[in-house]
């Protein structure tokens, strides 16, 4: 080898360990954001199990009744992460200002219908998914609480967005880490009435959720608003003025994930039915095994976001090979960090499901005997879970998300699903055939994003941001 390819290796190397040092060093705060985010609702959980069986029960359905909104919700605002990202690449620090001024009036225009749903939550409940009148009651308690904080959580994820495209995510996990202290607080004071307060029960539930959410958002917009470096973009400067195109670009990106992230969560609730079907121990063991997959899957979750944050920027500068590698480390760092973890669902699912469940009797033990075969299926599946969320978030730093969703819509529902449905019963693997489902449609959804991947990728004398 010459000296002149030594050093182009030497260079090409160390080109790579920065993208891989930069990645990881984004991917772990957003990651433990996102933790300390889902802590929240166990604290909730814990505080609502004190009010009786029937409350946890009402709870749950209640914010079961809230999730697929604000899991659209956040998915449209996606899209921001991106358009964010590809500005500041390119040095149009008032187009930053543009993106962020939509994305709240993005927000304000879906706060209307959202409080008409969740105004309507015990109608819906009652009518539409036949729920029982005395549990849809107590949740809609609980939605009327609720339903105020809910523009104040959705500017909080835009925020988040905001200073994820800086590289600079930590704040948001600060606010979260004390949101965590004042929802238990709140929780304590309004739903059993502390301090000569009226005692509340779930409507004190969700209004402190609103508080909370609120004072998040307040928090973060303060930060925002006062940083030396964020200041400078103004970004609530003639915030009443209307910005037609950067609006309906908010849109045509991110309507695209928000439908994803509904197929995506449409895909666990439905193979929750399915497993439901088998029995009682089953279902108990699918809520242990589910909940350690959320739990695992955070990391590469905050993978993909910085995935979307450092493709964006490469793009925004016009670089696209850089934009490619930024993209082809995150999907290979997001696949690795996974493995340990599979590993452990493999080796140890019972004394994992141990933690969760008592087997002191025979459904006890039951419960515990399906449970471990399910995360033994979910080594397969966190891994295809995490290699297609991380391609996801990596060609929505090129604001390619239409033809993702289509994709993901596909391998969800007619693999996933489909395929859980005909392993379970007609094949008869009963649970561990939903979650080979599960698997399947996840491994389908990854090996179509990683060719269209390829397919955007390929076009490298038009390096542009992508629109479809």
């Amino acid at each position: 080898m010459s000296i002149a390819s030594a050093v182009r290796g030497s260079g090409a190397g160390r080109v790579l360990r920065d993208e891989i040092r930069a990645t990881v060093a984004l991917s772990i705060p957003i990651a433990l954001t996102q933790i300390a985010q889902m802590s929240l609702n166990t604290t909730d959980v814990v505080m609502t199990g004190r009010l009786g069986p029937a409350a946890l029960a009402a709870g749950q359905l209640g914010h079961s009744l809230f999730f697929p909104m604000y899991i659209t919700v956040i998915g449209v605002l996606f899209a921001t992460a991106a358009m964010f990202a590809q500005e500041i690449g390119a040095g149009r620090y008032k187009g930053v200002r543009r993106t962020a001024r939509q994305g709240f009036w993005v927000i304000l225009s879906l706060t209307g219908p959202a409080w008409l749903y969740f105004w309507h939550a015990e109608w819906i409940l009652v009518h539409v998914l036949g729920q029982d009148p005395a549990l849809a009651a107590r949740a809609g308690e609980y939605a009327d609480g609720a339903m105020w904080g809910f523009p104040f959580m959705a500017g909080f994820s835009l925020l988040r967005n905001f200073i994820a495209a800086h590289s600079r995510p930590r704040a948001a996990l600060y606010i979260l880490a004390v949101g965590i202290v004042i929802n238990a607080a709140a929780d304590w004071v309004l739903m059993f009435g502390e301090f000569g307060l009226p005692r509340l029960e779930l409507y004190g539930l969700g209004l402190a959720t609103s508080i909370v959410q609120t004072a998040m958002f307040l928090g973060l917009l303060a930060l925002v608003l006062r940083d030396r470096r964020w200041r400078r973009y103004h970004i609530l400067v003639r915030f009443w003025r209307p910005d037609w195109p950067r609006y309906r670009e908010v849109w045509a990106v991110g309507l695209p994930i928000g439908l994803t992230k509904l197929a995506e969560s449409g895909l666990f609730a439905a193979s929750g039915f399915l497993v439901g079907l088998i029995g009682a121990e089953a279902l108990a063991g699918h809520a242990v095994a589910i909940q350690y997959t959320a739990i695992s899957f955070m990391v590469p979750f905050g993978i993909a976001q910085a995935a979307t944050v450092r493709v964006g920027l490469a793009v925004g500068r016009g670089n696209f090979e850089a934009a490619r590698r930024a993209g082809r480390v995150a999907m290979v760092v997001g696949v690795l960090v996974v493995l340990p973890m599979a590993l452990l669902f493999v080796t140890a699912g019972e004394t994992l499901a141990r933690l969760f469940l008592d087997g002191g009797d025979a459904s006890g033990a039951a419960s515990i005997a399906y449970a471990a075969s399910f995360l033994a299926m979910a080594g397969l599946f966190q891994i295809a879970d995490g290699g297609q969320a991380v391609t996801a978030g990596a060609l929505r730093g090129f604001k390619d998300t239409r033809v993702p969703m289509v994709i993901a819509v596909v391998g969800y529902w007619a693999f996933g699903i489909g395929g859980a449905a005909v392993l379970a019963f007609p094949l008869g693997f009963g649970g561990v055939g939903v979650w080979g489902g599960l698997a399947l449609g996840l491994a389908v959804v990854w090996a179509a994003l990683v060719l269209r991947f390829r397919t955007v990728t390929a076009a490298r004398s038009v390096p542009q941001p992508m629109a479809s």
